[in-house]
């Protein structure tokens, strides 16, 4: 399906997008930003596609394959198992332990963001992939920092803040791999040579964080009386580590959170922290069953339903050819080292915003930022990094994104409040030092004379067992 094969041409192809991007805008604006409330803009944009497509079965078809792409059942799975996963460790009293945990270090407010921050870059560079660690990470950090003082929405930026520092700079991650391969580089000089560009990146998130992350006198902390919390919980933390241990080991991220709500249960059990009948029983009123581990798939299903939407829709976007004709029209526009990184960084914007995708934008306009950068002389570890650099942005930001998305949705099912997907991205001091990082890089030359090893490619391949982004 190209855009010759849509009514309207490049402006028929893009228009179902348009109508997402402003539906999702004026939700979220307008106060209603729960996942659940995006389903019917984007059946509403499906629907438009399918009008505009001149072959409406090979629409239809394009559709569901988007949908049945292997990344997309791999999101769905992670979301519902990770509801269950965060249920079973709140029940179990998790929360309660971290918050005396953090009383006994005399950790609060601010301090507590910042704490969250450095523990979110420490998982997600150990395991390469910023939704695992949203997915292990918020629905534990999040209601025991409220519960200290902590002002929510930064709480839950740092939390997404630090599952972007590691996305950007693991040598397991995604982008990673994507951005040193498409490039011919070597994957230990393009993390080295990234930390030039993430570590300022970092302290002036950590700087923001700190300024902002107690609430203050504004009253948008919740006003909660902080409570004591209780040990009994502390032996559940070998849950979560054991799916971290078993990331690191590079086991499939299903794998993983099987094994943490099999070990959450057991802990849970043999401590006397959770009773049988909490785990499933029968609700004879409701003529159904009830329990945490139904609650937990419940909490999963918003954001498995968007994301099977959205890459649906992304499928008809990606078919009609609207990337491929951009990047052919920048390359003959590209006169200069600092014209061709400006183009690059253009590119890969234009591909993370149109798809949602970091992986797919870098490679939707990898061989372009390679022939760009030869051409005049950009080293492979600066091309690399442009890429990886911009894309660890834009999603991490805009409220119709997948890690926006989700990381307020872990935020839900809770009496704290809940955190839109628009909050949750404009608390994310990360991503958008590390958009300011690269803006200046560019119009400066900042970093481009940085020598590249010779003969460093060869290294850095996507593989099966690549961690998700």
């Amino acid at each position: 399906m190209r855009d010759n094969t849509v009514y309207g041409g490049t402006a028929g192809a893009l228009a179902p997008f348009a109508l997402f991007v402003a539906g999702v805008a004026a939700l979220a604006l307008s106060g209603a930003p729960a996942e659940r409330g995006f389903w019917p803009v984007l059946l509403a944009a499906i629907t438009l596609g399918l009008a505009l497509a001149k072959d409406r079965h090979a629409y239809c078809e394009t559709v569901l394959e988007g949908m049945s792409r292997r990344i997309v059942l791999l999101m769905v799975m992670a979301w519902l198992l990770a509801g269950v996963f965060g249920t079973l460790m709140r029940a179990a009293g998790l929360v309660d332990a971290l918050v005396w945990l953090a009383r006994q270090a005399e950790v609060s407010g601010a301090g507590f963001v910042v704490a969250a921050f450095f523990v979110c870059c420490a998982v997600s560079t150990a395991t390469g992939t910023s939704l695992g660690t949203l997915i292990l990470c918020a629905p534990l950090l999040y209601p025991a920092g409220v519960a200290l003082g902590a002002h929510p929405a930064v709480l839950i930026g740092a939390v997404l803040g630090g599952a972007t520092f590691g996305d950007n700079v693991s040598p397991v991650s995604d982008t990673t791999i994507a951005s040193a391969a498409t490039q011919d580089a070597d994957l230990g000089g393009v993390v080295r040579s990234r930390l030039r560009y993430a570590l300022p990146a970092a302290g002036l998130a950590l700087v923001a964080y700190l300024a902002l992350g107690g609430g203050g006198d504004d009253g948008s902390a919740t006003g909660v009386p902080v409570p004591d919390g209780s040990p009994a919980g502390l032996p559940m933390l070998l849950a979560p580590a054991l799916v971290v241990v078993l990331l690191l080991r590079r086991r499939h991220l299903i794998e993983g959170l099987l094994a943490g709500i099999v070990a959450a249960t057991v802990l849970g059990l043999a401590l006397g922290l959770l009773a049988p009948t909490d785990l499933l029983y029968v609700d004879a009123e409701a003529f159904g069953a009830r329990g945490l581990v139904v609650d937990g798939v419940e909490r999963g299903l918003g954001v498995s339903v968007f994301t099977l939407l959205l890459m649906g829709l992304l499928a008809a976007l990606e078919a009609t050819g609207v990337l491929d004709r951009l990047l052919a029209s920048l390359e003959a526009r590209t006169r200069t080292a600092r014209g061709a990184e400006g183009w690059i960084f253009t590119a890969v914007s234009v591909a993370a915003l149109l798809t949602t995708h970091s992986v797919v934008a870098i490679l939707a306009v990898g061989p372009f930022t390679r022939r760009a950068g030869e051409r005049f002389g950009i080293g492979a570890y600066r091309r690399s990094n442009l890429l990886d650099v911009t894309v660890c942005t834009y999603p991490f930001l805009l409220p119709y994104c997948i890690p926006t998305i989700l990381a307020a949705s872990l935020t839900a099912g809770t009496d704290l409040p809940r955190i839109s997907p628009l909050a949750a991205g404009l608390y994310n001091f990360h991503s958008w030092a590390l958009l300011a990082v690269i803006v200046v890089a560019i119009l400066t030359g900042w970093g481009r004379g940085v020598q590249d090893s010779p003969g460093g490619g060869g290294h850095a391949s996507l593989r099966p067992g690549a961690a998700p982004p």
